[in-house]
Parts: structure tokens; C-alpha cells; sequence
């Protein structure tokens, strides 16, 4: 096995804005938005860290009670990013975990670096945040968006969003990469969620518990700013206990290493698709993507 060091990529990367997130404190409970509107909140690098930023912001002020994760324009996110102009694979950034740098790593380890970095790793990092965390999410949550509502311990949702990850029958790999679906959904429904990569309508993810409430689109920030100043009132440490007791038990039901023995399958499919067609991620496009699934969702 070589373990020669490679020169890092160039990459002609064009961001669209300076504040891929926004941040704003009020009545004690931090509002933190996707600022991508333009790519449907599509995750870069860019942003994955921002949002870092703003977690960990909120976290270390005491003022701040209860933490709230939304997206700004028509959908909450429409997954990692694959084809943007902001697209930012081959960009280092000052790594947050005890991971070493990516961009100059050859083959299949550059992926599994990164991935392990900004999104297995932030995402187990925002999960176990000592604040309630509640996701806002409207329109589209697809795949990398699964990831962050999933990290949040509420989800509210507009009736005209819906939930979604095509990456197995669009690329082949076994879901997004923080494997959260054999905990959030019934063992068959899980399958099917990841086999047929179909839209679920937050209405059906209601009656599986993976959303909490759901309201018009017009009374969603609303009904978040009620539940998120009742949670701000109440003993922070009572709700940090509360939280770590929860998620402790879905630890004593093997989620973390669930997650870990799957991210490892994510990536050796990924490098299948590197040694079949080039790609780690099997040719397809930020637009190939989106047609795919609006076909199939007959649009």
C-alpha cells in the first residue's frame, strides 16, 4: 500500500456569500439559519463549519437557553453539496476534531478523512450539545439535510415539507453518512426509506415519531419560537440531564458504533464508484440529482 502524500487539488471555488449562516439571539433561545437559499441550503465546506461556529457560539453563551436550527428560503436543505459553484471538497479548513487534513491525501482516504470530519463527526459533536436543540424545517429535507435535522432532540415541521434520502438508487451508497434511519424509523420502513429513496411527507414521518409536530408553513416560526421559549424557561441543567439521559439510552442500543460500522460501508462504496466510473459519487450532479427526483416524485 502506498503512503505517499499527494498535492492538494486546486479547485476554482466561488462563494455566493460571506455568511453562508446566520446567527441571532433572542429571548434567550440562538436562531441559527442556512444561508444558501439560492442552492436550497446545500451543505459546503464553507457552511459545515459556519454552522460549527454557531454551535458552538450558543453553547458557550450562558444567555442562551435553547438552540434553534432552520433554513432560510424555500426548503431546509437539500443535502451535502455536489454542484454548486461554492463546491468545496478540495478546500482545508481548520479541522475541530482529532482529524488530520484531507486535501492531500490520495485516492479513497481524502473522502474518508473529510467525511469523518464535517459530517460524521460535527454532527455526533451538535447532537450531544448541552442545550435542547429543535429543528425548523420547511420544503425539502434531502439526504446531508437529514443529518442536521436528525442531530436536533425536536422536529417541527411545515405540512408541506418532506423528508428524503435517494442516495442509494441515485449512487449507490447505503445513506447519508450520520446513519441515523434504523433509529428514527421502523426496521422495514427504514428499508424502504433507503432502498426506494422516495419522499416521505412529514405527515407519514409524523406517525413514525421522527417529527414532532407539524403546522401550515406560515404559523412554523411561530410554533418553534413557543416551544423554544418554553424550553429556554425551564432548569438548564434539568434539560441538559434530560437530553444525555435519552441519548444515553440510544447509546446502550449501539447507535454510535451502528453509525461507525456504516460509515465504513458508505465508504467502500464510494471508492466502488471511484474504481467503476471515475467518481466517488458515481457521475452524478447537483442537477442530474434534482431531476432525478423530481421525476420521480412526478413533477
Amino acid at each position: 500500500m502506498s503512503d505517499d502524500l499527494v498535492e492538494p487539488q486546486e479547485a476554482d471555488i466561488v462563494y455566493e456569500t460571506e455568511e453562508p449562516v446566520l446567527y441571532e439571539v433572542k429571548d434567550n433561545v440562538a436562531w441559527i439559519t442556512m444561508n444558501r437559499p439560492k442552492f436550497n441550503n446545500a451543505q459546503n465546506g464553507q457552511m459545515t463549519y459556519a454552522l460549527d461556529d454557531c454551535f458552538q457560539r450558543a453553547v458557550n453563551d450562558d444567555a442562551v437557553r435553547c438552540i434553534v436550527l432552520a433554513g432560510e428560503g424555500k426548503h431546509f436543505s437539500a443535502g451535502h453539496d455536489i454542484g454548486t459553484p461554492g463546491r468545496d471538497v478540495h478546500k482545508q479548513f481548520d479541522n475541530r476534531l482529532l482529524v488530520p487534513p484531507h486535501v492531500n491525501k490520495p485516492a479513497a482516504e481524502l473522502l474518508y478523512t473529510r467525511e469523518q470530519e464535517q459530517y460524521l463527526g460535527m454532527c455526533k459533536r451538535w447532537r450531544d450539545a448541552p442545550k435542547p436543540t429543535i429543528a425548523m424545517v420547511q420544503g425539502a429535507c434531502i439526504a446531508g439535510g437529514l443529518m442536521l435535522a436528525w442531530t436536533c432532540d425536536l422536529i417541527v415541521a411545515s405540512e408541506d415539507a418532506f423528508f428524503q434520502d435517494p442516495v442509494n438508487p441515485l449512487m449507490g451508497i447505503p445513506g447519508v453518512e450520520y446513519f441515523a434511519h434504523a433509529y428514527e424509523l421502523p426496521t422495514r420502513v427504514a428499508k424502504e426509506f433507503l432502498l426506494l429513496g422516495e419522499r416521505m411527507p412529514a405527515s407519514r414521518a409524523y406517525q413514525y415519531g421522527m417529527v414532532n409536530k407539524i403546522v401550515p408553513r406560515e404559523e412554523l416560526r411561530e410554533a418553534v419560537a413557543a416551544w423554544a421559549g418554553k424550553l429556554a424557561g425551564q432548569p438548564r441543567l434539568g434539560n441538559w440531564l434530560t437530553k444525555q439521559a435519552v441519548n444515553h439510552v440510544e447509546e446502550l442500543k449501539g447507535k454510535s458504533q451502528a453509525m461507525t460500522a456504516v460509515f465504513h460501508m458508505h465508504h467502500f462504496a464510494h471508492a466502488q464508484n471511484d474504481l467503476v466510473s471515475g467518481d466517488s459519487i458515481g457521475g452524478v450532479s447537483g442537477k442530474s440529482a434534482a431531476a432525478a427526483n423530481k421525476k420521480q416524485a412526478g413533477e
